[in-house]
């Protein structure tokens, strides 16, 4: 390894030494984002929102496939619009950003910055909702919101951030309902089949679901350090909103009528899912669905005749069936190598006079680094097979990760004993009251994560009370 290339890894802090400062150092040296001069706030670099980009592209075709319809809301939010419903002002009111000036005049109302647009939809359906002929409404919209956090941290928390929410109301609670549901499904499979993270589902409790929601659900996905991290919700809502804001429709009866409605998620935080579910002390590991590049083309000896040519050649065709870059820069191949494993690309292709002679080229999967000869003449089936290979091996990493790191308390002790060695999803049984659920967080620090769909009762008693308990639900330290 020359002493360029190995400086430049280096420069990132192991994970066993600091996993924060690691996860930190490969958000700015992986070129992901860079601080604003607005605390708080970050910029997105190119290669941070092509990852985003490429998320968004994915995510919108099965948001269409299923009838959602995306639209632009503003981002101011009148104050007395956002108090008609009183949970969700509550629940937001602490992190909420004031607009109480225009054009140099003070505002007659104040306006808050969006923090989400539950209340937009709503003051919208109200205009537009007439008969039952109008439903379902699916709408969905890609944008930015603002809540006002204390402590930030890259794609994790911060003061503004890129989310799209899906909006819709329903002429009956099972379609709601039947709509929460599928949503919740298309975020775990987009997790599990693109990114490659396994997924939790579940239900939250009500100490952690949304602010006005009946109820919540929610993709709980496990980094590689154990903690866990909320990584999409879907809340269904019944007809609370419906009526705080007045939305009414003539039904089949002529008798008018409250929609059900839902809304659901997910956000920049997907990121910062994927480097901390992937990323090694090297640098990021990126799925091929999302890498903004799935093949790095590294000439080998690039002065010598015909290898930058060839080079470009191979570049050509590989792009009619991968996203390719070709590293024709005057840098070294060892620093090639380790810029390139740095920034997460799933496959490396080298090529050198030899390989030219012998009509191949060396791949190199960046998950394991193993290296395999290939035959030029057989690029477009090799490939293609790789980056199914590297999605396949990471996703049974991060699955082994999550397996080992998953216990079963049935006693208090156990929970404090495993709480304290561990990071981790702890399973216990829970009687459902809110002072077993404060006392988890209290005394040993766990959050409910959830109560995970298809788990079935393993005990008969709440480890935190002693009292009966039906539930299970999943503990964790979280994001």
């Amino acid at each position: 390894m020359s002493k360029e290339n190995k400086k430049l890894v280096e420069a990132i802090t192991a994970q066993e030494v600091d996993f924060a400062q690691w996860y930190t150092d490969i958000c700015l040296k992986a070129e992901l984002v860079d601080y604003s001069s607005v605390k708080g706030c970050l910029i997105l670099r190119p290669y941070g929102y092509a990852i985003w980009e490429n998320i968004q592209r994915l995510l919108d075709a099965e948001f269409k496939k299923t009838g959602h319809e995306n639209v632009a809301m503003p981002m101011f939010i009148p104050e007395n619009l956002l108090k008609k419903e009183g949970d969700l002002v509550e629940g937001f009111a602490p992190e909420c950003a004031w607009v109480t000036m225009g054009g140099g005049e003070k505002l007659e109302e104040r306006l808050a910055v969006r923090p989400t647009s539950e209340t937009l939809f709503c003051d919208h359906f109200a205009h537009v909702l007439h008969s039952w002929r109008d439903l379902p409404m699916k709408y969905n919209q890609w944008c930015s919101v603002v809540r006002w956090e204390k402590t930030t941290r890259p794609f994790l928390r911060s003061r503004e951030f890129w989310w799209q929410e899906g909006h819709t109301i329903h002429e009956t609670a099972e379609e709601a309902m039947d709509e929460t549901l599928q949503q919740l499904n298309c975020y775990a499979d987009f997790c599990e089949k693109q990114l490659m993270i396994p997924v939790v589902k579940g239900r939250k409790t009500d100490k952690e679901k949304f602010a006005g929601a009946e109820a919540t659900f929610t993709i709980e996905a496990m980094m590689k350090d154990g903690k866990a991290l909320q990584s999409g919700t879907s809340h269904y809502f019944g007809d609370i909103f419906s009526r705080a804001y007045d939305v009414t429709y003539a039904g089949r009866d002529n008798v008018l009528q409250y929609p059900f409605q839902t809304s659901w998620g997910v956000s920049t935080r997907l990121v910062g899912a994927i480097i901390m579910t992937h990323g090694d002390d090297s640098g990021l590991i990126l799925p091929p669905a999302i890498a903004p590049y799935q093949v790095v083309v590294v000439p080998i000896a690039a002065h010598k005749p015909g290898v930058s040519e060839k080079a470009a050649e191979v570049a050509q065709r590989v792009a009619n069936f991968a996203r390719v870059k070709l590293d024709n820069s005057d840098n070294s191949p060892g620093w090639k190598f380790s810029q390139w494993e740095m920034k997460g690309v799933p496959v490396r292709l080298e090529l050198g006079p030899k390989d030219i002679e012998n009509n191949q080229c060396v791949l190199v999967r960046r998950d394991t680094r193993e290296k395999v000869f290939v035959s030029l003449d057989e690029l477009e089936t090799a490939i293609p097979a790789l980056l199914e290979q590297v999605a396949q091996g990471l996703y049974e990493s991060a699955l082994k990760n999550r397996e080992a790191r998953t216990w079963t308390a049935n006693t208090w002790e156990e929970v404090k004993e495993l709480a304290a060695a561990n990071n981790g999803y702890i399973r216990t049984m829970w009687c459902g009251e809110l002072a077993c659920e404060e006392k988890m967080k209290e005394e040993v620090g766990l959050s409910s994560r959830c109560m995970p769909f298809g788990e079935e009762p393993f005990a008969d008693v709440c480890p935190c009370c002693g009292k009966p308990a039906k539930k299970v639900v999943f503990w964790g330290k979280a994001y």
